[in-house]
């Protein structure tokens, strides 16, 4: 038997008293709707600037589009929150705290922040208004977490996707700030807040623009060899025929190492898929589940939050039983980045 049928749920005080979040992402008005009508307890977005770390082209939320997904989220009891996750300009501050001003009008259940700046601003003006930390303030210990806590009277913390289970278990142990952890979706190199690939080929980066590899930067190129993509002139990956094509971001793509190999060099497209865990993060006290994708579609998002919902509520409802329906595991693998899904940093079978 797997130890993860052994494991009792009951026994966690977080996860009988309070039940699991499931927190998805809303790219457009469309996709909002799709994962409140398929089980979401909350949502994502975020405003169509450098304010959100999903700044792409025909994704995110103007004024009225917010309005419009907070009034049809809330008449079906799901809560939403604005994803204001990059680092404000040195040179132009303003744009965040305007966006941080339009949060609270419209009336959003949170707000997602990175920045202690913007935060210091938010406690400040809006005592009222929830601050999440974001995954982008990388904050990998409780230490940090309850530093957030005390200035800033942060309450939730969405952990970097580079603890293991029990790294997860030992920070919750010694914070009251909720955790909200990943359980599915694309993984990058996983230094959130970090990463400089982006910055350092095509002079932008999530940090501060919002976007990694922007696709004004992406090119696609049929060659003899193959379909090229290439991000700012440099070659990330060459395409066999019929071979699927990833988005050419820099830690994904087939780099020549040495005289005669080929390969990913950083990091293979995957997806992380976290079912199977469900019974240990139910009884550590994890307070919500993240579902990663703003940038995907409503198909994808009503999908993947249908199979969450129906394996949050039956993990729940009996937690000794619980494993994942091999249906579930298919259904996310068709949407799962290189069709591939890996547990990542919550095992750490290379370390």
């Amino acid at each position: 038997m797997n130890s993860v049928l052994n494991l009792n749920a009951a026994d966690a005080p977080g996860a009988s008293a309070v039940p699991m979040q499931l927190v998805c992402p809303a790219g457009s008005l469309p996709a909002l709707k799709a994962a409140v009508d398929h089980g979401a307890d909350c949502v994502y977005l975020g405003l169509r600037d450098a304010t959100n770390a999903r700044n792409f082209a025909g994704l995110n939320f103007d004024e009225a589009a917010i309005a419009g997904g907070v009034r049809y989220a809330h008449e079906r009891g799901t809560r939403v929150f604005m994803a204001l996750n990059t680092y404000p300009q040195a040179s132009n501050p303003q744009p965040w705290r305007t966006a941080l001003d339009k949060a609270a009008d419209l009336g959003v259940d949170a707000v997602i922040l990175a920045d202690p700046g913007l935060m210091q601003y938010a406690a400040a003006r809006y005592p009222a208004l929830r601050l999440h930390l974001s995954v982008q303030g990388s904050a990998t210990n409780y230490e940090a977490i309850n530093f957030y806590r005390q200035h800033f009277g942060v309450v939730r913390a969405v952990l970097p996707r580079v603890l293991s289970l029990a790294q997860v278990e030992q920070v919750i142990g010694k914070t009251l700030v909720e955790i909200e952890v990943f359980g599915f979706g694309s993984l990058c190199v996983m230094v959130e807040g970090r990463c400089a690939l982006s910055s350092y080929v095509t002079g932008e980066s999530p940090n501060t623009h919002g976007v990694c590899s922007p696709p004004k930067a992406v090119r696609w190129q049929e060659t003899p060899r193959g379909l090229e993509s290439r991000l700012n002139g440099v070659l990330i990956d060459r395409y066999a025929a019929g071979e699927n094509a990833g988005y050419p971001t820099l830690c994904k793509g087939r780099f020549d190492v040495g005289d005669d190999e080929n390969y990913y060099a950083i990091e293979e497209p995957t997806s992380l898929n976290t079912l199977e865990l469900l019974p240990q993060l139910l009884k550590m006290g994890v307070r919500a589940i993240k579902i990663e994708g703003r940038q995907r579609s409503p198909a994808y998002v009503a999908q993947v939050t249908q199979v969450w919902r129906e394996a949050i509520d039956a993990c729940t409802g009996n937690p000794h039983r619980y494993a994942p329906k091999a249906a579930w595991m298919a259904s996310l693998d068709q949407v799962a980045e290189g069709q591939q899904h890996t547990l990542g940093a919550y095992h750490r079978p290379w370390k």
